[in-house]
C-alpha cells in the first residue's frame, strides 16, 4: 500500500484527458477521501474519490498553498529555487 500523493487547497493541476470546453486545467477546492475540482475553462464543479484523481493527474502546476520544495523543479528534485542556485 503506498501513501497518498499531497494535494493542497488551491493547487492547480493538469489532468490526462480533457474537459469537453477545451480545458485540462483544474483547481483543487476539496482535499480528503474525495476531491472536489473546478475546471478553469468553463467552472464546472466534479467531485471525485482521491484514488480516482491521483490516476487522472498528469501534472501539479502548483498552487498558493504548496510548500516550494512540493513544487516542480524546486529543491526536492533537483531544480534551481532560492538564493543558494544563484552561484554568487
Amino acid at each position: 500500500m503506498t501513501l497518498p500523493k499531497k494535494f493542497y487547497l488551491g493547487d492547480i493541476v493538469r489532468m490526462r484527458k480533457p474537459h469537453p470546453c477545451g480545458s485540462d486545467r483544474w483547481e483543487v477546492l476539496r482535499v480528503g477521501m474525495d476531491i472536489r475540482i473546478r475546471c478553469l475553462g468553463c467552472g464546472h464543479l466534479v467531485l471525485m474519490p482521491r484514488r480516482k484523481f491521483e490516476r487522472a493527474v498528469r501534472q501539479v502546476l502548483g498552487g498558493p498553498n504548496r510548500p516550494p520544495e512540493d513544487l516542480p523543479g524546486g529543491p526536492a528534485e533537483g531544480g534551481t529555487a532560492g538564493p543558494a542556485a544563484s552561484g554568487g
